[in-house]
């Protein structure tokens, strides 16, 4: 009997002994993660570029009395203006309509019903100039066609990937001091990066389209397209050790 008893008590700490390294086994994954010192830093690169290309958002407005008057008027001189864009060297795959209406005007008096008096038809397209030495060319053509809407000019990039890929690179690269950095200041050395995350943006330095007034005839439109600003943001998580 009492040797039945030593027996169970023996096997009774085993059990309770063994306990928490059952426990650790079944620990959630990722636990030890929350173990670990960890720096999140944000970081960016950019790269600056002449443009390649540039969009023009024009059109052209007529007004008569009866809607067909007006769509009629509008739509010789949209002919005109396609035809000149032709006649500049823009391929038709660049041209496209980005804007068609039809609008009743009418004459406000006071205490008076209002009275109809006429009607406008405005027509707007979308040209992007692949060649920007005739940029200059392309808007006046449009001009002198009969355009009396120039809605903006707007500069990009057909392929911006090799301006991406530099920025990158020079993202990266701060990226990885601003950790070195922070962990020499804080008495830790870097052990490996965890994760990387980026986004991308291409602008022309803040500026958007600027919206100008065409006038009759235009005889040399100066262009200055300046360059674009191509930056890329970076996150990254590292774990440091003493």
């Amino acid at each position: 009997m009492k040797t039945f008893l030593r027996v169970g008590v023996f096997g009774l700490v085993l059990a309770v002994a063994a306990a928490p390294v059952a426990f650790a086994q079944t620990a959630p994954p990722g636990v030890d993660r929350f173990h670990a010192t960890t720096l999140n830093l944000s970081a960016y690169g950019e790269s600056r570029i002449a443009p390649d290309m540039a969009t023009i958002r024009l059109g052209v407005t007529s007004d008569a009395k009866t809607a067909a008057e007006a769509l009629s008027a509008n739509s010789a001189r949209m002919n005109q203006i396609l035809a000149a864009l032709k006649a500049a060297g823009v391929p038709a795959k660049d041209i496209q309509t980005s804007g068609l209406n039809l609008n009743a005007q009418y004459v406000y008096v006071q205490n008076e019903p209002p009275r109809l008096n006429g009607y406008q038809a405005s027509e707007q397209v979308t040209v992007q100039v692949r060649n920007l030495p005739r940029l200059g060319a392309v808007a006046d053509a449009t001009v002198t066609a009969g355009a009396n809407q120039l809605n903006g000019i707007s500069f990009g990039l057909a392929d911006p990937t090799a301006a991406e890929n530099a920025a990158r690179e020079q993202a990266v690269r701060a990226l990885q001091a601003k950790a070195d950095l922070y962990a020499r200041a804080t008495g830790y050395r870097v052990s490996r990066l965890v994760s990387l995350a980026e986004g991308a943006a291409v602008d022309d330095g803040g500026r958007p389209p600027v919206p100008v007034m065409a006038m009759a005839r235009a005889q040399a439109v100066p262009v200055a397209p300046g360059e674009l600003t191509v930056r890329i943001d970076v996150t990254g998580l590292y774990e440091l050790v003493r």
